[in-house]
């Protein structure tokens, strides 16, 4: 049986009416999933107010009220705690309840603009090819060993996170790796886990929607590296010119990446072609089956991650040339005619243009490249003209197009968009506000051994508009396409 009091270890408790040696049965934050003696949470999202709906859940059975302001009526017989933050009060709580599951396996975390979801989950590939039991928390999906589960959120909230971690300890998993976001850091969503390292990947412009700045955004980063223990390792790289910010006030121990300055694992990039890297990773070369710069990054950052983890170096590098490409990140067909397609991510400026470069730098320029992007709606609107701006500067020619407007006018997002066209790029750029049909013109446009890029939506099946989510999936629609071709 667990009691109130058993959960509330590390809140900062600002005052109780009641008592707190009640039984409880589970905590919420959601009131439509409150049962009879749950514990309900009430937080200020930026949607709704968690406040306003704390009547709602005594009628379904709150014992346990837990808010940053009393409200004006007072039940008998129910608990109320009143605490500063109850974002950081239901991250404790959450770990509380599920007897802190972080402590039972090696927790490791991913954090930075570019680069989380390869490496999380890279290294779930690594690690359960040398034969471990191991969990991934990431943007594509959620995996406790082999059993998949949806993945909402690149970082969950605190109670899905330790339910999960939950789950996977009561199952043997030994390692996880979890993509820690900007958001899931500034709303305590990681508070209460112990890691046992941390991995800065990059930083630039993204976010901006949410964060007021970018120095609050890349503060917001490095507090997650401020937080780490003594016994944990830091690991960022030094090429980014804010990889030295996240390591400067952390406990942990300080490691370095780099392809370019000195760093505790250094890489050089020897070949670079549309079949793989060839690298030279700390004296040793190694021939993987990913392609460009920023992959190279990623691969040093899972190589160094192993390593401080534990496993011998070229048992590592072995197993690093086994390992395929992540869903929806530099995934590509080549048709029937060698028309080559790829379906990336991309959905920042910087990480657009490392795709384009990657190619740019593989392609013998006898060909075309044919960029399709845009921008997604309800979301940094400053990022739109700069994302178009460098798609038709390095593209033979671009669509812009629609990504997830959500409740935005398509129209109006693309317009944003059209204002980074320079003068001289206004003859290779079209405008197609519906994807299928962008995609559909770009098959069409296309001659043999030409290169089609659709970037921006990478893994996801789905196109939001209107707040509905309707299927498609790049990669489905382009293979259609270019198949029709050559019938």
């Amino acid at each position: 049986m667990i009691t109130l009091k058993d959960i509330l270890y590390k809140v900062n408790i600002e005052a109780v009416k009641g008592s707190t040696d009640a039984a409880i049965h589970k905590v919420e934050f959601d009131s439509r999933k409150i049962e009879f003696n749950d514990v309900f949470v009430a937080i200020r999202g930026s949607v709704s107010n968690g406040h306003d709906f704390i009547e709602k859940a005594l009628n379904q059975g709150a014992s346990v009220i837990v808010c940053d302001t009393f409200p004006e009526r007072i039940v008998n017989g129910v608990t109320y705690i009143q605490v500063k933050d109850t974002n950081l009060a239901l991250a404790y709580m959450a770990a509380n309840f599920y007897e802190n599951p972080s402590r039972n396996l090696k927790l490791v975390g991913i954090t930075g603009t570019n680069g989380k979801t390869t490496i999380a989950s890279l290294l779930y590939q690594l690690f359960k090819n040398a034969g471990y039991k191991v969990g991934l928390l990431s943007t594509v999906k959620i995996l406790v060993d082999e059993t998949e589960y949806p993945a909402t959120h690149t970082t969950p909230d605190s109670l899905t996170i330790n339910r999960f971690l939950n789950q996977m300890t009561e199952e043997g998993i030994e390692y996880c790796f979890m993509e820690v976001s900007s958001h899931g850091i500034h709303q305590k969503r990681t508070e209460g886990l112990q890691f046992v390292g941390g991995i800065f990947t990059n930083l630039s412009h993204d976010h901006l929607d949410y964060h007021p700045s970018f120095a609050e955004y890349r503060d917001v980063k490095k507090s997650f590296f401020d937080s780490l223990s003594k016994e944990a390792f830091a690991l960022s790289n030094n090429d980014d010119k804010n990889g030295s910010v996240m390591l400067q006030n952390t406990k942990a121990k300080k490691l370095t990446y780099a392809l370019k300055s000195y760093a505790d694992y250094k890489a050089t990039i020897l070949e670079n072609q549309l079949s793989g890297l060839l690298l030279k990773i700390n004296g040793n070369e190694v021939w993987v089956k990913l392609i460009g710069t920023f992959n190279a990054y990623n691969l040093l950052a899972i190589y160094g991650t192993a390593v401080e983890l534990g496993m011998e170096s070229l048992e590592v590098l072995r197993i690093l040339s086994e390992l395929e490409s992540v869903s929806g990140r530099f995934q590509f067909i080549v048709s029937d005619d060698k028309i080559t397609a790829i379906v990336d991510y991309a959905h920042t400026p910087d990480a657009l243009e490392n795709v384009i470069e990657t190619i740019n730098a593989i392609r013998t320029k006898n060909e075309l490249l044919i960029t399709i992007v845009g921008c997604g709606g309800d979301r940094d609107k400053t990022k739109r003209p700069i994302m178009a701006q460098i798609a038709s500067n390095l593209s033979d020619k671009v669509i812009l197009t629609s990504d997830n407007p959500r409740t935005e006018d398509p129209l109006v997002i693309l317009a944003d968009m059209e204002k980074g066209i320079e003068p001289q790029n206004h003859r290779k750029a079209l405008t197609i506000a519906d994807r299928k049909q962008a995609i559909k013109t770009a098959c069409q446009l296309a001659s043999p051994n030409d290169i089609i890029l659709i970037a921006g939506k990478g893994h996801e099946t789905y196109q939001e508009i209107k707040g509905v989510r309707h299927h498609f999936d790049d990669m489905e629609m382009v293979n259609e396409f270019l198949t029709e071709r050559n019938k």
